[in-house]
């Protein structure tokens, strides 16, 4: 589209960033919360950004609208070593379809940590075993998107799965940037009381319900939280992350994980990095959230 701005390359500040918090190593940046799919659903969701849906509400710009492979050499040129293909579906009959192209792509894809995703519907139960037992390595639910409620009952022999099997699923399941009817912090507070093992990625810091969030972490160790789009220019406009919670961020330093919803930021790359670091919470803080997390979370080698 003729009135998207230039896509900002920015590796340059991507390196200083990873070179001012011995990140710059081989075992470079893991993002858990990036987004690749088949190409005529990923046009649907840009569709959807342009025209500022209901789900958004606001101009959302995407920065880095490119081709497939273009986007894989963008991550490269930052630095991030191992990223997800997450995918979602909106309604029942898709969730199966996107699990084998996202099998595929992880296949063909190196760094891409086989992402898989699911839906209440006849049959949940099996294709996420099968998923499981392909090697699927995360999983995305979307509450929001999806408009159900967690605990549906088709949904519950999935968390007892995937507990089980130590799969962490990434949750889109607060609130921001608008509401949904199984949104909030209350339906993931009865789901891990069934299922305390269960290890969820609370996406996007669960805004704006942060503090709500950052209980459900203090109270259950398989729980984390990604920082994708939080703390950003952009988010802190409509949803500031409160200040007075910095220190618990801190404490929890180890269930921080780095998320940025690329490619769908209306904002370059670096400035997710950039709003951690002016966070104040040391170079340490962010070499577990930019990697050392995720690689314990994921097996992967080269920690800092």
């Amino acid at each position: 589209m003729s009135d998207q701005p230039e896509t900002p390359v920015g590796a340059a500040e991507v390196a200083r960033f990873r070179e001012r918090h011995g990140l710059d190593g081989p075992g470079g940046l893991i993002d858990v919360h990036t987004h690749f799919m088949p190409e005529r659903v990923l046009a649907k969701v840009w569709e959807y950004f342009d025209a500022a849906g209901p789900l958004t509400g606001m101009a959302w710009p995407i920065t880095y609208r490119e081709e497939e492979g273009q986007r894989l050499d963008r991550l490269r040129e930052f630095g991030v070593r191992a990223f997800t293909s997450m995918l979602y579906p909106h309604k029942a009959g898709m969730a199966e379809w996107l699990n084998g192209w996202a099998a595929d792509f992880a296949r063909r894809t190196p760094g891409c940590l086989h992402t898989s995703t699911f839906f209440p519907e006849p049959g949940v139960d099996r294709y996420v075993r099968e998923a499981v037992e392909a090697g699927t390595r995360v999983f995305k639910a979307h509450v929001q998107v999806g408009a159900y409620d967690p605990n549906d009952e088709l949904l519950e022999p999935v968390w007892g799965l995937l507990a089980e099997a130590g799969v962490p699923v990434v949750m889109h399941c607060g609130s921001g940037p608008a509401p949904g009817k199984h949104t909030g912090p209350e339906p993931v507070a009865r789901l891990l009381a069934r299922h305390p093992r269960l290890p969820v990625i609370v996406a996007h810091m669960g805004m704006p319900e942060y503090t709500d969030f950052l209980d459900l972490a203090e109270r259950y160790g398989e729980v984390r939280l990604d920082t994708t789009m939080a703390f950003t220019d952009f988010t802190e406009g409509f949803s500031p992350f409160p200040r007075a919670e910095l220190s618990r961020l801190a404490a929890l330093g180890d269930r921080i994980l780095l998320g940025t919803d690329f490619p769908n930021i209306p904002y370059p790359y670096v400035h997710q990095l950039e709003a951690l670091e002016r966070l104040g919470l040391g170079s340490a803080w962010l070499r577990a959230v930019c990697h050392g997390n995720g690689a314990r979370l994921f097996g992967l080698d080269g920690t800092p």
